[in-house]
């Protein structure tokens, strides 16, 4: 009998992971069965678009998951949940797990801090120098089991089942329901920063792929993960970044958004749209592009994040419709979209990759703040700039937590990225100018330091990390 695995596909980065790279094309070339469960609402979109022998698709039941999570004992699951995000070891640095506690007890009444929030403060000082208390964690969450999956598990009987975490999203009842049943799991990293922002599984997993040595040492010094079970692969999703599969003409691409040939091209990747506004950043662009106060004349491109078109709260719509308004006030200013991928799986789905490879590629500057587009960017050899310009107060809305940008800097993989000095950090106008000026002048300035960083964040630069991973994957399943 074939082998067959399932592959949870629960958000739209996992989608580019698995479906837009070599991993599942290697893997049924190799005579493997495979499963895809996403997004129900999206489900046919995606089947029609990457149908072929050997893949089947099915609805992963999202709606009912979260039903779950809401109705049954939701305090305790959520309480659970909490913990298995900021309770990773001290052996790593936590300085993003330390961040979301302080967001909990910002945005919670004095009842929940009281009554929960310092207690869970407690658990998380055992947890964090505990192993046994993190390995207690993922067992205690095994009653939190809605077997929703039963009747896929009876028609398929899959070898092994993969998520794109450990447990940390939805895919943790999959999974549980799995490891309850003695099948083989296993996930794969798709976030640069999830390592270090998520830590202890949400669910008995026995296997993990990773982009790099680094990202190992988070998962087996962080989450208590045994070194051989760790894999190092890369990341497939930019296997076609590499390999320039994505890549639109320049002129097309130009085109496209009514850009400018003969001036430079400033691209800005908004980011933590959560903890504080892009909006300084963004507008402080605008009019350095626009009173041509820079070492050449230039225009700007505008990428809105995901987080941008969430209704609730409603600031981060608020935000995007400023963006849109200062497009119409500056002749050299253009905003793109991320395109939707529908269902669940919103705007973070992979339908312009084409998009996002050509603004980098293209841009002679890229800016952002610390997103993962930093390492995107360097893979393209394209200058980068970490600008943290603030908002005195942040989001200023009660009940809204807010964080300065110029505070993140020693977050796990902000601080790689300073300390790599593949790019430049702006705090002010005067910094973002002098920084712009200098890639502008000389485009090869800190090249060295950029290749390096992609080196050691991503590890395989040859466009193979698909094909890496899928071998693992037949490793795991006996058929290497």
């Amino acid at each position: 009998m074939p082998k067959r695995i399932f592959i949870s596909a629960d958000h739209g980065m996992a989608v580019i992971y698995f479906l837009q790279s070599d991993v599942l094309p290697t893997l049924l070339e190799a005579g493997v069965e495979v499963v895809i469960l996403t997004d129900d609402e999206t489900k046919d979109k995606i089947a029609a678009k990457f149908a072929r022998p050997g893949l089947t698709f099915e609805g992963l039941r999202l709606k009912q998951a979260q039903t779950y999570a809401n109705t049954v004992q939701p305090r305790l699951q959520w309480l659970l949940a909490y913990l298995r995000r900021v309770g990773g070891s001290w052996r790593i640095n936590t300085e993003a797990m330390d961040s979301h506690i302080w967001e909990v007890w910002a945005e919670n009444s004095w009842k929940f801090r009281l009554g929960i929030w310092l207690p869970a403060a407690l658990a998380i000082l055992l947890l964090r120098s505990s192993r046994l208390a993190r390995k207690a964690l993922v067992q205690a969450q095994m009653r939190f089991n809605p077997h929703l999956y039963a009747d896929l598990f009876e028609k398929y009987h899959p070898d092994l089942v993969i998520a794109s975490t450990p447990g940390w999203r939805m895919d943790r009842y999959l999974l549980r329901e799995a490891a309850e049943r003695h099948i083989p799991t296993m996930s794969v990293i798709v976030g640069w920063d999830n390592p270090s922002s998520y830590t202890i599984p949400g669910a008995p997993v026995d296997w993990v792929t990773c982009w790099s040595q680094i990202q190992k040492e988070e998962l087996v010094f962080g989450s208590d993960w045994t070194p051989e079970r760790v894999h190092i692969g890369g990341i497939p999703s930019y296997d076609g970044y590499l390999r320039r599969e994505w890549l639109m003409p320049r002129e097309e691409y130009f085109k496209l958004h009514r850009l400018d040939p003969q001036r430079k091209l400033i691209s800005y990747a908004s980011s933590f749209v959560h903890f504080a506004p892009n909006w300084p950043n963004i507008e402080t662009l605008a009019r350095l592009v626009a009173s041509d106060s820079l070492a050449e004349p230039a225009q700007l491109l505008i990428r809105l994040h995901p987080s941008h078109f969430q209704e609730k709260p409603r600031i981060f719509a608020e935000e995007r419709e400023r963006v849109f308004a200062l497009e119409k006030e500056y002749p050299h200013v253009h905003v793109v979209q991320p395109v939707p991928l529908g269902g669940s799986l919103g705007y973070y789905g992979g339908e312009d990759m084409p998009e996002k490879a050509s603004m980098l590629a293209y841009s002679d500057v890229m800016v952002t703040v610390y997103s993962t587009m930093l390492v995107e960017c360097a893979v393209h050899d394209t200058p980068m700039v970490a600008a943290v310009l603030d908002t005195p107060g942040g989001w200023n809305v009660p009940g809204k937590f807010s964080l300065a940008l110029k505070d993140i800097g020693h977050w796990p993989t902000h601080l790689r990225f300073r300390q790599a000095r593949a790019g430049k950090v702006a705090a002010n106008e005067h910094e973002l100018r002098e920084a712009l000026n200098a890639y502008l002048k000389n485009p090869q300035l800190d090249a060295d330091a950029r290749r390096k960083f992609v080196e050691n964040e991503i590890t395989c630069t040859d466009g193979t990390s698909g094909k890496r991973t899928a071998a693992f994957i037949l490793q795991v399943l006996g058929k290497d």
